[in-house]
């Protein structure tokens, strides 16, 4: 084993930071809550308010909820407050959180690594049909979503999910979200490394362990061995890249501090190169640096992309190998550029076992709790007991042999689920929207859905690989700003001078190893009603003007603002 790393104190250069206060951090001492969410942390584990949901609020009803459970601490169990009906986006910065709680939730069911059973699967949709109104959104960090929970049917609701091996512990909260991971994981024939066994271990270590179940804010997290780079890595707290290292074989690029939201940061590699039997080590060992030295004084600043911003990766990786894992960390390559422009698995492919996955596109993410019940039933049908969910709102059917692809196929399309799907059904992500989320401030599943049709009705022969990604507020949960076309979604005016919902446009945005933010345009917003237009406009212009082999971003990089326009 390398010997102990210097101090990272005497050897890391210093940086100039302007900030004099403290900022909230544990390992400086400073456990004073310094505003509400950390003394409400401190007051009580978010953990525990399951006994009170349980054995009081489940008993009796949405009115007896203490408010600091009911906005704070029942998103450690995944359960968010849904949007009331009626409240149009100019009220979102402007009413009180009781006047925006409808007396309804959305449950954030947890998959890591996007894996299920037909079983589990069949499960949420039943789950859906009985007590969420029909409704399940797939997310772009693989998780399914229902709406319309009564806080009367949680405790029924956990049974049958924990029944079946499925959870919403930590789906939300201050905590370890979602572990992502390559849907094809173990089964794809050009995968560098299976990451499977450590987003397990991982998910037993750390998952309802208090010891990190109140972190500055949330905790993202990215494993994939796959070449493909398909989980979005780039914009996740840390993330584990698989990589072929020259001297020891396979193992994953280690990256840590990336981020959206209103100050978007691209994660930055520490250089390290990490086995797989050591990715629990290294993840806690990250994940302890966050808790301890995360900024917990300003929300805004209590991501960890914050503190690597100030510390910068060198740094990072000192403190991490001197004070945590107390040795050194291999030297490793990074990630090779991968050779396919969509990432998403959608489609027919072979897996290394000589049978099938099939990828495919529901409508931006949105299903029903039937179609899932109906996909579990087809997928069993023509072999297969997994199913699994991708960063990009899709959905995957593994284990299919060559005699059933052709019959799967057809019975996916019959539920408008297509496996060959137009670059605009496959490339449009779209958030909750206003329709469910208080921080929505305009419509975003029905105006993806509507847009897609126009699309493809007038642009037909269109066939470049393109992603439109619309969110409803700021906080870029639909991934806007490294979209080819980002829509946030904000109040314009019309020509009349009329308030109405809009998007503020970002063009350019990309992950993969060229991964970078969408360009602004000044003064660039389109209302909702001009959005097809506008995107129609904006793909003649790139179809005529590109030159041979570019890409969406490219030309958008150095495209003048007219052709933006």
């Amino acid at each position: 084993m390398a010997a102990t790393p210097p101090n990272p104190a005497a050897s890391a250069p210093r940086r100039k930071v302007s900030r004099h206060r403290g900022e909230g951090q544990w390992a400086a001492g400073h456990f004073t809550p310094l505003n509400g969410n950390e003394q409400f942390k401190k007051d009580d584990d978010g953990l525990n308010v399951r006994t009170r949901i349980e054995t009081i609020y489940a008993k009796r009803g949405f009115d007896s909820i203490d408010p600091n459970d009911l906005r704070g601490r029942m998103r450690w169990w995944g359960l968010y407050t849904q949007r009331r009906p009626g409240i149009d986006g100019g009220k979102t910065a402007i009413l009180e959180p009781e006047e925006l709680d409808d007396s309804y939730f959305m449950l954030r069911v947890r998959i890591d690594g996007g894996r299920l059973t037909t079983r589990q699967l069949r499960v949420i949709g039943e789950i859906s049909q009985e007590f969420a109104r029909g409704t399940a959104d797939i997310t772009d960090r693989q998780n399914i979503q229902l709406h319309w929970i009564r806080i009367e049917d949680v405790p029924e609701i956990w049974n049958r999910l924990e029944a079946v091996g499925l959870s919403t512990t930590e789906a939300c909260g201050d905590t370890p979200r979602v572990i992502i991971g390559s849907p094809v994981a173990g089964i794809a024939e050009d995968e560098i490394i299976d990451g499977t066994p450590a987003i397990e271990e991982i998910h037993r270590r750390v998952i309802g362990n208090p010891a990190f179940s109140n972190l500055p804010r949330k905790f993202k997290t990215a494993i994939s061995g796959s070449p493909l780079l398909d989980v979005a890595h780039e914009i996740n707290d840390v993330a584990f890249v698989g990589v072929e290292h020259p001297e020891h074989g396979p193992g994953f690029d280690l990256w840590v501090g990336g981020g959206l939201s209103t100050n978007p940061k691209i994660g930055q590699r520490l250089g390290a190169w990490v086995p797989l039997d050591e990715v629990p080590d290294v993840f806690e060992g990250v994940l302890s640096i966050f808790r301890d030295h995360g900024y917990r004084r300003l929300r805004t600043r209590a991501r960890l992309k914050f503190l690597v911003a100030d510390w910068g990766a060198e740094k990072f990786r000192r403190v991490l190998e001197y004070e945590y894992l107390k040795r050194r960390l291999a030297d490793g390559p990074a990630p090779a550029q991968p050779v396919e422009r969509w990432r998403d698995h959608v489609g027919v492919h072979r897996q290394r076992d000589g049978r099938f996955y099939v990828g495919f596109a529901p409508r931006v993410g949105r299903v029903d709790g039937a179609t899932l019940a109906k996909i579990a039933d087809l997928a069993e049908a023509h072999g297969s007991g997994r199913v699994r969910t991708t960063v990009e709102q899709k959905m995957i059917v593994l284990d299919v042999t060559e005699e059933q692809v052709d019959s799967l196929v057809a019975g996916l399309e019959s539920l408008d689920l297509t496996v060959q799907p137009s670059p605009f059904r496959r490339g449009t992500m779209a958030c909750t929207g206003i329709e469910y989320c208080k921080l929505a401030i305009v419509e975003t599943k029905a105006r993806g859905s509507s847009l897609i049709d126009e699309l493809e009705r007038r642009l037909p022969d269109f066939d470049e690989p393109i992603t439109i990604n619309l969110n409803g507020c700021p906080n870029a949960c639909a991934r806007i700003q490294v979209a080819d076309i980002g829509l946030k979604g904000q109040l314009v005016l019309d020509g009349d001078g009329n308030q109405v919902e809009g998007y503020q446009v970002h063009l350019g945005g990309a992950l993969g190893l060229e991964a970078g933010f969408g360009r602004k345009v000044r003064g660039l917003k389109v209302t909702a009603e001009e959005l097809p237009d506008y995107v129609e406009r904006v793909l003649k212009r790139f179809a005529a003007e590109r030159e041979d082999g570019e890409r969406f971003a490219a030309w958008a990089a150095r495209a003048d603002e007219e052709a933006l326009s």
